[in-house]
C-alpha cells in the first residue's frame, strides 16, 4: 500500500474504503451484506494496508458509522477515521452535537477528519467552522475536512477555521475531472488532500455494463452515465482501460483507479462490495501507469461526450420504472 506524502498525525493510505453501502438500501446489497460481508471487508481492508476509513451520518441513517465501528473494534484508535455531518443547519453548536453523536455510533474516541458534507447555501461557514475549531479544541476531532466544496469557499472555510482544511471530497475520475482546474493545483501547492468519491464512476469505469448488462440498484439506475445512449458512448473509453489493464495484467477498474491516484495530492476511497473487489482496489495503488498511458487515458475520456441535461430525463425514467418492476432483481 502507498501512503500520502503530507504530514498529519496517522498516515494516510492512498486507497481508503467508502462505506456508503454500509447500511443503506439503495445499493441493494441485503442483510447479510450489513451483517457480514460488510465486516469482513473491513477486516481485510486492515490486512493490506488500508487506514483511511470514510463514512457519514446520513449513510443508512447512522447504521455504516456502527457498520463501521463494530468492525473495526479495538483497530479503531489505529486508522484514519473520517465521517461527515450532513450541513442541515450546520451552526456551531449542532456541529457539536452531532460529532458526539458520530464519534458514540462510530465507538471512537476521536475522529480523525470531519467533513462538512455539503456546502450550506443559507449558512455561512463562520459559525460552521467555530464549532470545528471547539471540536479540535477538545481533541474530539483531529483534522477538519469538506466534501464538494469549491475552491473559493474551502478557502473561505480555511479562513474561518484559522488553521488548515485538510481535504475536499469531490467527485473526481476519468471522466468528471472538473476538480483539475481549480481544487487540485491548490492542493497540491498547499499540502492539501482531494478525497476522490466514486473514482469508478459507480461501476462505469470498471467496464461491466453494456446495453445487455445494464444495474438495476436505486443508486445506479438515476444516474445518467448508465442509459443506453451513454453506456454505448463510452465504449471507446472502457475498451482504453482494457488495453493498458492488458498491458498491466490488471482490471479495467484497477487502471481507473491507478490513474487518478497518480495525482500526487489525491486518494480515492471507492467502496467494495465483497472482500474480493476490496483486495483488487487495494492492488490499484501498486500500478504506475507511463506517462503515455495516462495521456491516452485522458485522451479517450475527452472523447466520451455522454448525453446531458434535459435530454437524460426520458431515460431516467425509463429506467426507474424498469427497476419498480415486480421480480426486477437487485445486483450483489
Amino acid at each position: 500500500m502507498r501512503y500520502l506524502n503530507i504530514p498529519t498525525a496517522k498516515k494516510i493510505s492512498k486507497i481508503g474504503l467508502g462505506t456508503w453501502q454500509f447500511g443503506s438500501s439503495a445499493w441493494g446489497y441485503g442483510a447479510e451484506y450489513a451483517g457480514s460481508e460488510a465486516r469482513a471487508i473491513v477486516r481485510r481492508a486492515l490486512e493490506v494496508g488500508i487506514t483511511l476509513f470514510d463514512t457519514a451520518e446520513v449513510y443508512g441513517l447512522g447504521r455504516s458509522e456502527r457498520i463501521l465501528g463494530q468492525a473495526l473494534g479495538d483497530d479503531i484508535g489505529s486508522v484514519f477515521l473520517a465521517t461527515k455531518i450532513l450541513p442541515v443547519w450546520p451552526v456551531a453548536a449542532v456541529v457539536q452535537q452531532r460529532a458526539v453523536a458520530s464519534a458514540h455510533r462510530l465507538g471512537a474516541r476521536r475522529i480523525d477528519l470531519y467533513q462538512v458534507h455539503q456546502p450550506n447555501p443559507a449558512v455561512r461557514d463562520g459559525t460552521t467552522m467555530r464549532g470545528m475549531r471547539a471540536l479540535q479544541r477538545i481533541g474530539l476531532v483531529g483534522e477538519v475536512g469538506v466534501s464538494n466544496y469549491p475552491l473559493r469557499r474551502w478557502q473561505a472555510a480555511e479562513a474561518a477555521l484559522g488553521g488548515r482544511v485538510l481535504s475536499n471530497q469531490v467527485r473526481y475520475s476519468l471522466v468528471a475531472r472538473a476538480p483539475e482546474r481549480e481544487l487540485l493545483p491548490f492542493a497540491e501547492a498547499n499540502n492539501r488532500v482531494i478525497i476522490a468519491y466514486s473514482p469508478l464512476a459507480q461501476g462505469l469505469l470498471a467496464g461491466g455494463f453494456h446495453q445487455g448488462r445494464r444495474p438495476a440498484n436505486r443508486v445506479r439506475i438515476t444516474n445518467p452515465l448508465f442509459l443506453p445512449e451513454n453506456l454505448d458512448r463510452a465504449a471507446g473509453l472502457t475498451a482504453a482501460l482494457r488495453e493498458v489493464a492488458e498491458a498491466h495484467s490488471a482490471t479495467p477498474a484497477q487502471i481507473a483507479l491507478a490513474w487518478v491516484l497518480r495525482h500526487p495530492a489525491v486518494v480515492a476511497i471507492p467502496g467494495a462490495s465483497s472482500v474480493a473487489q476490496l483486495e483488487s482496489n487495494a492492488a490499484a495503488a501498486e500500478i504506475d501507469l507511463t506517462d503515455a498511458e495516462h495521456a491516452a487515458l485522458r485522451e479517450a475520456a475527452e472523447r466520451f461526450e455522454p448525453v446531458r441535461g434535459p435530454a437524460v430525463v426520458p431515460g431516467l425514467i425509463r429506467s426507474r420504472m424498469r427497476g419498480r418492476q415486480p421480480g426486477s432483481r437487485q445486483p450483489a
